[in-house]
């Protein structure tokens, strides 16, 4: 039982010092993946204006063109 217990404790200590080790590693990762993430909602975000911007310009288009008459009715 006491060699259980010592390899236990060898186990949590090389645990311990493993973690602090890639634990950068990890941290730099995971900078990396919310640089990304925060670079491609930016990029969603302009295309978004960009296409909201688009459909104002199209409505203020529509509604700067002249009224077409109605051609009148003729009776037979």
């Amino acid at each position: 039982m006491p060699d259980d217990a010592r390899y236990e404790q060898l186990a949590k200590t090389n645990r311990e010092r493993l973690a602090t080790v890639q634990r950068d590693a990890v941290m730099e990762e995971e900078a990396r993946k919310a640089d990304a993430v925060r670079t491609n909602m930016a990029r969603l975000r302009e295309l978004r204006l960009a296409k909201e911007a688009r459909e104002v310009q199209t409505e203020i288009a529509r509604g700067n063109q002249p009224i077409k008459a109605r051609p009148k009715k003729r009776f037979r």
